[in-house]
């Protein structure tokens, strides 16, 4: 087909002829909330370097999930902040600690929404890592022992499961995590559990944000020696064909905007169910930029959303849930 008697532009001519051919239509279905819990009650601390967002007591956290699930929006991922933290975590798998507290919480109080738990060590341990810290004999160096970490995450990922959470959603980047949660869930009654798991989970300068928000950032070192190289596809390749073959049900790109080439190359190479994590610091960025009156907010993260939808995503965990879904809902 060449100019003039295909003319690209016929079909741009209007909204109804363009809302026609449109390939790409975003929904408030596919969209998830994170947020974070932590102990106390009648707390609503909004998050300084996350306008709009908010740290809950388990009490105002109801009221969110409520307001959340009458939005249309299906799902919730928690985070939690406990009030105290060790060298094991243990607040992590803890029968009451405070996401196990909360899921009971939104389950009790809340109906039609899927309570999904971020699975990690790093909320909860005194030096921020996402696993068991030792020293290597030889280096004197610290490390993160990756096979007893496992062993921790799998006693988070069970304790989440009998709390009733729908899905468990490991974050820490261990080798054999999935495999590992999978076979302490289906052991205990809970194969019918879905893990999504972070399965191309990058070292991004775009979580800092989130680290203010959880109040876990690491005290020594980084955690570049079990998240990715942001260089690397291949290697994302490589992750979540092993995560499938440990059983992973949905696999999670993470951070989604700098990182729609490898949605795409996951989506393409394995037809699997793929989340994508719109992160803290491209919500920040975002809002940092509409309050100075450089950016339109809405058209900005509307843009966003369609863009990591369109790279392949079917399920987008992001900050802007509750703004996306009353836009959607009224356009």
């Amino acid at each position: 087909m060449r100019f003039p008697k295909y003319r690209p532009r016929r079909l741009r001519s209007n909204e109804l002829l363009r809302s026609l051919i449109r390939e790409t239509h975003l929904s408030v279905k596919d969209l998830i909330m994170p947020l974070f819990v932590r102990p106390g009650s009648g707390i609503k601390n909004e998050i300084s370097s996350m306008p709009g967002n908010y740290q809950f007591s388990t009490d105002t956290l109801v009221e969110e999930v409520r307001e959340i699930a009458n939005l249309g929006i299906p799902g919730v991922i928690l985070f939690g902040i406990p009030e105290k933290k060790d060298e094991l975590g243990t607040e992590a798998y803890a029968d009451d600690g405070i996401i196990q507290k909360a899921i009971k919480t939104i389950k009790e109080n809340v109906s039609n929404i899927l309570v999904i738990t971020d699975v990690c060590m790093c909320e909860y341990t005194d030096h921020g890592h996402c696993g068991y810290v030792k020293k290597d004999e030889k280096t004197g160096d610290h490390i993160i022992d990756n096979d007893e970490t496992l062993k921790l995450l799998s006693k988070e990922a069970l304790s989440h499961a009998k709390a009733g959470a729908d899905i468990v959603a490991p974050s820490d980047m261990m080798d054999g995590r999935v495999g590992a949660i999978r076979k302490i869930l289906d052991e205990n009654g809970y194969e019918n559990t879905p893990i999504m798991s972070y399965a191309a989970k990058y070292a991004s300068a775009f979580y800092g944000p989130f680290r203010d928000a959880a109040e876990s950032p690491p005290s020594f070192g980084d955690r570049k020696s079990y998240q990715m190289d942001a260089s690397n596809s291949n290697e994302a390749l490589r992750e979540v064909s092993l995560d499938i073959e440990e059983g992973a049900d949905i696999v999670m790109v993470k951070p989604a905007l700098p990182y729609l080439d490898i949605i795409r190359l996951i989506k393409d190479k394995f037809g699997y169910p793929v989340a994508a994590y719109s992160v803290s610091g491209e919500f920040s960025m975002v809002k940092a930029a509409h309050e100075k009156g450089w950016l339109d907010e809405k058209a900005i993260i509307m843009e966003s959303l369609t863009g990591i939808k369109r790279a392949g995503a079917d399920i987008i965990l992001t900050y802007w849930a509750k703004d996306a879904a009353r836009w959607l809902s009224s356009s």
